[in-house]
């Protein structure tokens, strides 16, 4: 079961940001719960909105923790049609509580069957991996070396200069604490976090926000994911994106369909476009990578991403969610 403190809960409902796209008279409607940024939200959303120009698209978008805590709050009454771009770690749970409820879009055949669930519970889009945003402008001012790897960080240059997200809140944060987790055993990899603490200034609900403080020369280095950082610098932040040589961990932004949909055919509708390739075409614009094959990658990338990538167990990450969340608020909520 997945446990969320009723503080959070309450949070959750006060949160979000709600959006019509088109809303023309006899239109479809779709309530959808997202943990997309709302930028990208809103550049998919005129994708489809071409595409499928009588279905008004509600959205509200809420961090990854939150969206569970609304899920969970909403569940004998759910306001919600459709869960979209959320972390698979999260969703699985959920799954298994029977909170959502199974559809096979059409197109679904698609998608390789590491990144869909077999009875067709969540359906995956895209990926995002964990990686560091850094100030070169900061850094060069204040004598710091770029960091090329996650044990750079714990040097003393870094002690105040870091960044991160709190994984209780971010799916970012959870990634890269279950990431870390995994690649060096958890004993090493909490003795690790244990010496990277000594770094941290703060940890931050959302995930962009570290690469958007970094971005703004308030630290050198924000513990964040990647095309946050990629964006920072097209728009011309002193920004460099650092792939940590150990290995990228990453993870899945899937949908589904919720159990008890108010509108299910519309909600069944904007499933199928979700794994379309306009769709699909819009959000490469923006992840590292998507889930259906022959779409571009980002030339932001240091190389192919069977060479970046640390292989992810998601089955782990799902079943220890609240354990290593619990561990970690004991070891280093502030």
């Amino acid at each position: 079961m997945v446990s969320l403190r009723m503080t959070t809960v309450l949070a959750a409902l006060m949160v979000g940001l709600l959006a019509l796209f088109g809303s023309g008279a006899g239109a479809e409607e779709v309530v959808v719960y997202t943990s997309l940024e709302t930028d990208e939200v809103v550049e998919y959303l005129k994708v489809a909105k071409k595409d499928m120009p009588d279905l008004d698209v509600k959205w509200i978008r809420l961090s990854t923790g939150d969206l569970g805590a609304r899920m969970l709050a909403e569940k004998d009454n759910p306001q919600a049609d459709v869960i979209w771009g959320w972390a698979v770690t999260n969703l699985i749970p959920f799954a298994q509580q029977g909170l959502v409820q199974p559809y096979a879009p059409k197109g679904v055949e698609r998608i390789p069957a590491e990144f869909k669930d077999p009875k067709h519970h969540w359906v995956a889009i895209d990926l995002y991996m964990a990686a560091f945003c850094v100030n070169t402008e900061m850094a060069k001012k204040k004598n710091i070396p770029i960091p090329t790897s996650c044990e750079d960080l714990t040097q003393p240059a870094y002690k105040g200069e870091v960044v991160m997200p709190n994984p209780a809140s971010s799916g970012t944060g959870y990634l890269q604490i279950s990431s870390l987790l995994q690649m060096k055993g958890e004993q090493a990899g909490w003795e690790f976090l244990s010496r990277l603490d000594k770094s941290i200034a703060q940890y931050i609900k959302s995930g962009s926000k570290p690469a958007k403080m970094a971005g703004a020369g308030e630290y050198v280095v924000g513990a964040s994911f990647e095309f946050v950082c990629a964006k920072l610098r097209e728009k011309g932040a002193p920004v460099q994106l650092v792939i940590p040589k150990e290995g990228a961990g990453y993870e899945l932004e899937a949908n589904a369909l919720m159990k008890g949909a108010k509108r299910p055919a519309a909600a069944k509708r904007f499933l199928d476009w979700a794994i379309s390739e306009n769709a699909m075409r819009e959000y490469a614009k923006w992840k590292a990578g998507v889930t259906l094959a022959g779409m571009p990658q980002p030339e932001y990338l240091p190389g192919p991403l069977n060479q970046i990538l640390y292989r992810m167990n998601f089955e782990w990450s799902a079943a220890n969610y609240g354990r290593v969340v619990k561990e970690w608020e004991k070891r280093f909520l502030r």
